[in-house]
């Protein structure tokens, strides 16, 4: 019973631990909704959905200047961004150490480590790109792409056990 008490408080210790760096920031027009045990979700001015993995770090970002969030820098593990389309575009940036993910109405999810990005789209279409460079793919619903610093950008359809693994990691 004794490690049972341990590793459950040893447990807690660790999720507690593992704050999330938009936690921090000013809210920019976001609600934070705890309802999942996987991940937290925030519903944001504009109709955006942010879903983060558990321990994912990122930053939410107001490069329009309008007070509302346009866009997000992730730095490790995954997100399920929702952004609805809306008449005259509604540019949204997921950046990474990687890659640049850009989207104007769609639901996709990005998932950052140290050597790869991935980018996952589940409807609409986003073009990604390495940070560096000019060269970028455009993704449609189903589809994927790895960027790694070097390598052509090759857009794959993912296997619905990839597709499953990371939706699972996301609350979905």
């Amino acid at each position: 019973m004794k490690a049972v008490f341990h590793s459950g408080f040893v447990l807690l210790i660790c999720t507690l631990a593992s704050t999330d760096i938009a936690a921090a920031q000013p809210n920019m027009g976001c609600a934070p909704d705890s309802s999942s045990l996987a991940a937290q979700t925030l519903h944001c001015e504009g109709g955006v959905t942010i879903v983060a993995e558990w321990g994912a770090q990122y930053a939410l970002q107001d490069r329009g200047g309008k007070g509302r969030v346009d866009g997000v820098d992730l730095n490790g593990k995954a997100l399920l961004i929702e952004v609805p389309k809306k008449a005259g575009g509604n540019r949204f940036e997921a950046i990474t150490p990687q890659a640049i993910a850009a989207v104007r109405g769609t639901k996709w999810a990005v998932d950052a480590a140290e050597n790869k990005t991935s980018v996952f789209v589940v409807n609409g279409r986003v073009a990604v790109g390495r940070r560096t460079g000019s060269h970028s793919v455009t993704l449609g619903s189903g589809e994927g792409v790895d960027v790694e610093a070097s390598g052509p950008l090759t857009v794959k359809r993912w296997a619905p056990a990839r597709v499953s693994a990371l939706m699972a990691r996301l609350g979905q």
